[in-house]
């Protein structure tokens, strides 16, 4: 890919960012491809060494702040003519209540998820608590020379401890899930923002 084409690509990704930051953001990436051929690369090798457009314009948008983009979003749109207004005042009792209950929905869920991983959580600092206590009850079975009690204690305690691990696995991947899947929703709400118009 040339210099031309990955800026080209790279424009269309990113067409409804600020005019500003995306000047800011070309250069950059002008300059470090520049400084790479002067290192001795090809042009299409120092293109291919700074990553695609696609990685480029996703690590863009992922540090420009959302309210930016809304901001220049609604600054590039038509005004408004007189009919859509009335129909906006008009049917404000109706598109305000449902934009917020589907916003409170999404919410609703959101905290959902998280309250069930924090409970996993709870359960599993439940478990590693039953393995100190298990111990506790092993030495006191064995202290009252109760053989019997001690192995059940003790199987019973290596038990705790193994779901206690499996599980704090469990809820570190399902976490970093959540956060990775949280990441990719707000990265797209952006895109859609800096979306080329037809």
């Amino acid at each position: 890919m040339t210099k031309l084409e990955f800026f080209n690509e790279l424009q269309a990704r990113l067409s409804g960012l600020p005019k500003a930051e995306a000047d800011e953001r070309f250069s950059f990436y002008d300059e470090m491809i520049d400084d790479r051929i002067e290192d001795g690369l090809s042009e299409e090798e120092a293109v291919a060494e700074v990553g695609t457009p696609e990685e480029i314009a996703n690590q863009i948008l992922s540090e420009i702040p959302l309210s930016a983009l809304v901001k220049e979003k609604v600054k590039k749109n038509r005004a408004l003519r007189g009919w859509e207004i009335v129909l906006l005042i008009l049917g404000f009792p109706l598109w305000f209540p449902l934009l917020i209950a589907a916003l409170a929905v999404i919410l609703s869920i959101y905290v959902s998820i998280w309250a069930v991983v924090i409970s996993l959580y709870a359960v599993d600092l439940a478990l590693a608590l039953s393995v100190v206590a298990l111990v506790v009850g092993m030495f006191i079975y064995l202290f009252q020379s109760n053989i019997g009690g001690a192995l059940m204690s003790l199987g019973a305690g290596i038990l705790s401890a193994g779901l206690a691990i499996l599980l704090f696995i469990g809820c570190v991947a399902l976490s970093k899930g959540i956060i990775s899947l949280t990441k990719k929703s707000l990265l797209g709400i952006k895109s859609w923002f800096v979306r080329k118009e037809d």
